[in-house]
């Protein structure tokens, strides 16, 4: 068993990772997307239209260019080539033709080695992400695509060959993705803007609509990631640059990735969010705190609601009681099973997977035993505290022994990001319901609990 403990941060005061930073820039509000004022970029595009996909997507061509044409050199002491070719497509129009074959039907975007080009479907693919996370969404996937152009510039500086793993193509492209964002953040794009809290959460938010189905290996031939997995790679790649991203192989990615197959028995990978199941996470919990040493709250279904202060349903601490009142049946509608083909076209009649249901309780909870230590609850890093406890206890369940237990089945943690990416995000919340203003924050907060323990979580976030 894995037992947890906090460090109590008396002062209230910040630790070493302050609310007020993405990755030490400052945390921005405005709106994200082309530049009103961005050149015309000077650039041959095979069947280019005037629609707002292809504007998007071939302003982000040139900017990524712009990029890597002194990125390269300098990171890499390699000469930058421009790709050779680009194309645009309607996947449902007339078919057109690049070295990698037909585009009827492909609603996809893709480096093609064979040819040394870039192609992208407007018709279906590029709109329908623009319709769920806006621009910037065209913006990602072409950096990403372009990434994989990159590996083929710097060649065995890449470590890619014949036999690289697709999973390690995919990260390194993410990860590029994610150092071409900084460069944006800092100011740098003569056609985009990019905020470090709605812009970057809108950046995440894409690379984890294209994630992988839950159940799919990493050693699959046609492996991208996980949602955590992908997103993960994009911040390596934000925060440390793209010599970061060049060295990823599988022998250094393995330990963290979250991808695999479903265990023996798990099915869908789903349990119904019950009585039964709320007990089980009680359960789970206890244990998993217990190295505390303070009293743990209890799991009442009140309708999510507390007598005095603020409520934030379906799930909500009681300081006065130290009780967490949940809404029970709101989780268990928040706990219906993912409908993934139906979330990337914007129709999805599914919910967010019982671990984002079990996630929400879990925070509060949290906060209990943060209350118990008597760390702060409403100071400015309380969300990203709680986020990585949260993070903590996710891994302990692989853990703990003894009878029925739960624990972590593939594309739970993709339930709990899918949380942490949304605005009103509870898991990354303080305990009025106040979430960390950054998703690329929160997100980060619960992976380094889950790869790092409890420690970081009052070091960091205290």
């Amino acid at each position: 068993m894995l037992a947890l403990a906090l460090a109590a941060c008396s002062d209230g005061k910040s630790a070493s990772l302050s609310e007020g930073d993405v990755a030490g820039l400052p945390i921005t509000h405005f709106e994200s997307g082309l530049k009103p004022n961005a050149p015309t970029p000077d650039l041959d595009v095979t069947n280019v239209s005037d629609d707002e996909a292809d504007r998007v997507a071939v302003a982000t061509i040139a900017d990524v260019e712009d990029y890597w044409s002194d990125a390269l050199p300098s990171s890499f002491g390699v000469r930058f080539e421009p790709v050779k070719s680009l194309l645009s497509y309607d996947s449902e129009g007339e078919n057109q033709e690049n070295g990698c074959g037909d585009t009827r039907d492909n609603a996809n975007a893709f480096y093609c080695s064979l040819d040394d080009s870039v192609a992208w479907d407007r018709g279906v693919l590029l709109p329908t992400m623009m319709d769920q996370f806006g621009p910037l969404s065209v913006v990602t996937v072409l950096a990403h695509e372009f990434g994989h152009a990159v590996q083929y510039r710097i060649a065995d500086k890449a470590g890619i060959t014949r036999n690289t793993p697709t999973i390690v193509k995919e990260q390194q492209a993410d990860c590029f993705a994610g150092g071409y964002y900084r460069w944006v953040a800092e100011g740098k794009s003569k056609y985009f803007t990019v905020s470090t809290s709605d812009g970057l959460n809108s950046a995440l938010s894409s690379l984890f609509l294209v994630r992988d189905s839950a159940g799919t290996a990493a050693t699959d031939r046609s492996a991208h990631g996980t949602g955590f997995d992908r997103t993960y790679a994009f911040q390596i790649g934000f925060e440390q640059g793209p010599k970061e991203c060049a060295g990823m192989t599988m022998d250094t990615i393995q330990p963290r990735l979250t991808e695999r197959p479903f265990d023996s028995g798990d099915h869908d990978g789903d349990i119904d969010v019950d009585q039964d199941a709320i007990d089980l996470l009680k359960t789970s919990l206890d244990q998993a705190f217990s190295g505390a040493g303070v009293q743990a709250p209890e799991i009442v279904d009140n309708g999510g609601t507390c007598p005095t202060g603020t409520s934030t349903p379906p799930a909500t601490y009681c300081t006065g009681d130290n009780t967490v009142s949940i809404d029970l049946a709101a989780l268990a509608e928040l706990g219906q099973p993912v409908d993934q083909d139906g979330e990337f076209t914007g129709s999805s009649s599914g919910g967010h997977g019982d671990f984002a249901a079990f996630s929400e309780v879990a925070s509060r909870y949290a906060l209990g035993i943060q209350k118990g230590v008597g760390a702060s609850l409403d100071n400015a890093n309380a969300g990203l505290r709680t986020a990585c406890l949260v993070g903590a206890w996710a891994a302990a369940t692989n853990q703990l022994q003894g009878g029925d237990q739960l624990r972590i089945s593939a594309g739970d943690l993709d339930e709990a990001i899918s949380d942490l990416l949304r605005p009103d995000s509870l898991v990354a919340a303080d305990v009025s319901g106040k979430p960390a203003a950054s998703g690329f924050n929160r997100v980060e907060a619960m992976r380094t609990g889950y790869l790092q323990g409890s420690g970081p979580c009052s070091t960091q976030y205290g």
